[in-house]
């Protein structure tokens, strides 16, 4: 792992409250990833979102086990965000990114996450995304469109009556997502590294 700082998180890691943002900033998107168990219906039931969202991008995601339905992420203030809720049982990520960006009372500070580089992909199990957007080239096995979201081939499911698709077999080439949430039972990252930014990297 690899920690690079940029003049503004010097700054920040001098003062009091810089020390605290600097703790919590890296320690909420590993439990962003990291977190166990995928929810049933809306996304996430099981946490709070914070109120920013974040990017993540793959060279490419093969997964087996998919499904999409919409759905509602909650943050700590009880607002609603509206979500697309994707799930796929097993899956694969090639150059995997993660990008947060978080204010802070002496500025703005990123995290910046990569793995799953030099041809071992990142892994896992169980994903659960919470997404607003969604870029890439993508190919699936076996689709269904327009199944009841409460009858999809998953083991988490959305609400009767809703829309969604399901698929055996899924495949996104040059991902780019936008997200309120990720959480697997596991996740495996592969030769990771983090870095504090000043707020101006992104993964896209």
């Amino acid at each position: 792992m690899k920690f690079r700082k940029s003049d503004r998180v010097r700054k920040l890691a001098s003062s009091h409250a810089g020390r605290i943002a600097l703790v919590a900033v890296p320690a909420g998107v590993a439990a962003a990833m990291l977190l166990g168990g995928v929810a049933q219906g809306s996304v996430p039931v099981s946490f709070a979102v914070s109120g920013s969202e974040f990017q993540i991008s793959a060279s490419q995601l093969d997964g087996t086990g998919f499904s999409q339905y919409a759905g509602v992420a909650k943050d700590t203030e009880g607002k609603d965000h509206t979500v697309a809720i994707a799930n796929i049982k097993s899956a694969t990520l090639s150059d995997l990114c993660q990008a947060v960006v978080t204010d802070t009372p002496l500025g703005k500070v990123g995290v910046l996450i990569k793995a799953g580089g030099n041809g071992t992909p990142a892994s896992a199990s169980d994903l659960q995304l919470g997404m607003t957007g969604l870029k890439g080239d993508a190919s699936f096995g076996q689709i269904r469109i327009g199944v009841d979201a409460s009858t999809v081939n998953t083991d988490a499911k959305g609400t009767a009556g809703d829309f969604a698709q399901d698929a055996d077999t899924v495949t996104i080439k040059n991902l780019q997502q936008t997200a309120w949430s990720t959480q697997a039972s596991v996740f495996t990252l592969t030769g990771m590294t983090l870095e504090l930014t000043d707020g101006s990297q992104g993964c896209f």
